[in-house]
């Protein structure tokens, strides 16, 4: 019989006084229940490559659970009560969905906000030129990319053009196996010299990221740009566009493969855009899960995080004040201005969003200690900004002492972060603008490896861990 060995002394104080990182699939032994989450979380995330179609997908499953258009309430003069489930479609570029508390609202509410916009290439709005018998789209990265990744892959085109007539027609090519895609392409290695000498940062010409959209002419010998014409003329076959409807279209190139599974035991999920939409799909799940709050529960889904938060579908808008403004309008006769801001004042949000996981192969980019790391759970950002927390949100320890007791009473695990080592790091997410309307946040969401590349890493463990911590905040922080 094998002796079971008795703890030290300063093993037993070590084990008491220390705090230990743990793997979150240590804590989560159905991982039958993981993988199915996740399965119906890469469907999420091949339906939304854009932001207009999360949101479209968001409100589909949220008005199949009873969720109404809140701005039909509204003109409809009907009341608001505990139980009730509403959402507001902002410029189907932003969405809030909320169930109604039982607490009045000058008792704050719980909300968990997430983004859906990712970086990505647009098209310019006078975009297409022919060159050399090869027909190209003009385009403008949007968020912060490592542009050479960009190149040679391939690419679907999603996104609205608004016809003279103000018809909305809307795109999607490239995500049907039958579809074709379109492409970046690179300089072969061969004739690669000078570029290569360069700085990563030079390298790639962004005026040169030109996407290639065809090379058959039209045939017509008196026409000088034939493969233009001819790629006009599909593009009025099938959508019946003229090339000024471009100038009211917004279209993006996104890459065209679908989520995947990664590693031999699938415990990770390769896609595009899980920043932040793993946090977007985690939050909205987590919301319709629970049932009669004590807390009015919001689920918060912005745009334009990956350009500054900007414009009136971004965080640094009154969308969601507007929002609340109207639910305490609507749950209360007697309403006032204070109401609102007594609403704000006493409110707390975790603001979802993903951080950058600690990768072995780059060493010295993170601060060990304090870094979040693949399959360790939700990770916590006290603060983010960079170099002497510039432009940061930092958190108040009374708040984290909330959300440190609301996990651990609900074993969620967690682990605490940055945003890569000092003076190396850094960044911010919507936290800033929520807190300046009085709100306690803190950011709060999942590690990912490979952040801002096109095919992005996430632990599976991690998602549902997510899901599991956003459902616990949202039911049962007090």
């Amino acid at each position: 019989m094998e002796e079971t060995k008795v703890k030290s002394k300063g093993q037993k104080l070590m084990e008491k006084l220390s705090y230990k990182k743990v793997n979150a699939w240590d804590k989560i032994p159905d991982r039958e229940k993981i993988f199915s989450y996740c399965d119906d979380y890469k469907a999420y995330l091949d339906i939304g490559k854009t932001e207009r179609q999360c949101v479209k997908e968001t409100i589909k499953r949220a008005e199949k659970l009873g969720y109404e258009n809140l701005d039909k309430i509204i003109d409809e003069d009907l009341p608001l009560t505990a139980g009730d489930k509403v959402y507001r479609n902002i410029k189907d570029k932003a969405v809030i969905l909320a169930i109604i508390g039982k607490k009045p609202f000058d008792k704050g509410t719980r909300m968990v906000g997430a983004h859906v916009d990712a970086p990505r290439i647009d098209i310019k709005q006078y975009p297409l030129y022919e060159n050399t018998d090869m027909a190209f789209f003009k385009t403008h990265y949007y968020g912060g990319i490592k542009k050479y990744q960009w190149l040679a892959i391939p690419l679907s085109l999603h996104g609205v053009i608004l016809k003279k007539n103000g018809e909305t027609v809307d795109v999607s090519i490239g995500e049907d196996e039958n579809d074709p895609v379109f492409t970046i392409t690179d300089l072969l290695p061969h004739l690669a010299k000078d570029q290569m000498d360069k700085k990563m940062s030079e390298a790639i010409v962004a005026e040169a990221m030109n996407a290639l959209v065809g090379s058959i002419p039209y045939g017509d010998k008196e026409v000088s740009e034939k493969v233009k014409l001819n790629i006009l003329n599909l593009l009025y076959e099938k959508y019946d566009i003229v090339e000024e409807d471009f100038f009211s279209a917004e279209l993006e190139l996104v890459p065209a493969f679908k989520a995947k599974d990664v590693g031999f035991d699938r415990s990770m999920i390769g896609a595009y855009g899980q920043d932040d939409r793993v946090c977007a799909y985690t939050s909205m799940t987590a919301l319709f899960d629970i049932q009669d709050p004590e807390y009015t529960a919001l689920c918060v889904l912005t745009d334009k995080e990956e350009i500054g938060s900007v414009g009136n579908t971004g965080a640094e808008s009154r969308f969601l004040e507007d929002f609340l403004a109207d639910l305490c309008n609507l749950t209360n006769e007697n309403y006032t201005d204070i109401i609102l801001r007594r609403c704000l004042n006493n409110s707390i949000m975790l603001s979802a969003d993903v951080n950058a996981a600690y990768d072995p192969n780059y060493e010295g980019t993170h601060d060990k200690y304090n870094s979040a790391y693949l399959g360790r759970g939700l990770a916590i950002l006290k603060f983010s900004g960079a170099r002497g927390k510039s432009g940061a949100s930092d958190a108040h320890a009374e708040l984290l002492s909330k959300i440190r007791r609301v996990f651990n009473d609900n074993d969620v695990a967690w682990h605490t972060t940055e945003l890569g080592a000092v003076d190396k790091g850094g960044g911010g997410t919507i936290a800033m603008y929520i807190a300046n309307l009085g709100v306690d946040v803190v950011d709060c969401g999942v590690p990912v490896l490979s952040m801002h590349a096109p095919f992005e890493i996430t632990s599976k463990v991690d998602v549902y861990t997510a899901y599991k911590g956003y459902k616990a905040f949202l039911k049962k922080l007090d």
